[in-house]
């Protein structure tokens, strides 16, 4: 990934934060004649052997019928969005702004294998169902549904497990900016349409950089 050093994000909590937060994760392998890429959702988890990523799909994917071991990327979308030259004082002052894409993401680098276990999955399911639950008034738990319906469902699905060799990250959040300009996009930001997840984490990010200056 190319990541520019003021861009870079080495901070593993944040890497992880990334990971728990956005866990619908693309990963890619070669596969085949060429890449191929899944959209899956995950879990992080670790062992006295290190991080590991979870997953599970169904039998009909092809990823289901790969045997031993295969390199793997999983990457993690965080917030993002566009950032116009109006937000940024220096166009009122000469005009040299150009429109930008701002953005988080972390990059898992691991190795890949397939985890034909009914028990396993079944793991998995409840660690997935628990992350996303939580917060819930009345969060649902796989015990809620009968237990042979589940037991069907978990025999129709195999197992993944990536073993994390390595993460890295990127957020671009305007960093590279003029100090007025950081200052006139965090202003901006407050009065725009935008997500308030992007939002927050700009100006979280800004905060930081500002407070380093």
């Amino acid at each position: 990934m190319y990541c520019p050093d003021i861009f870079r994000d080495n901070d593993p909590d944040s890497l992880r934060a990334r990971i728990k937060g956005h866990p619908l994760g693309t990963l890619v392998i070669q596969h085949g004649d060429g890449l191929e890429a899944n959209h899956i959702p995950f879990v992080l988890a670790s062992d006295e052997q290190g991080e590991q990523l979870h997953a599970h799909v169904p039998r009909a994917n092809p990823l289901s019928q790969l045997t031993g071991s295969h390199p793997a990327l999983v990457i993690f979308h965080g917030t993002q969005g566009y950032i116009t030259p109006s937000w940024y004082a220096t166009k009122a002052e000469h005009g040299q702004v150009v429109p930008t894409w701002n953005y988080a993401v972390t990059h898992v680098h691991g190795v890949l294998r397939v985890r034909d276990d009914a028990q396993w999955v079944l793991r998995q399911i409840r660690q997935l169902t628990r992350q996303q639950e939580q917060g819930r008034d009345l969060p649902w738990a796989v015990d809620d549904a009968p237990s042979d319906y589940i037991d069907r469902l978990a025999g129709a699905l195999v197992g993944l497990e990536i073993r994390i060799h390595r993460m890295e990250g990127k957020n671009k959040a305007s960093q590279n900016q003029p100090s007025a300009n950081r200052s006139s996009l965090l202003s901006a930001l407050k009065d725009e349409p935008l997500s308030d997840a992007f939002s927050r984490h700009m100006a979280n990010t800004l905060s930081v950089k500002e407070g380093s200056s």
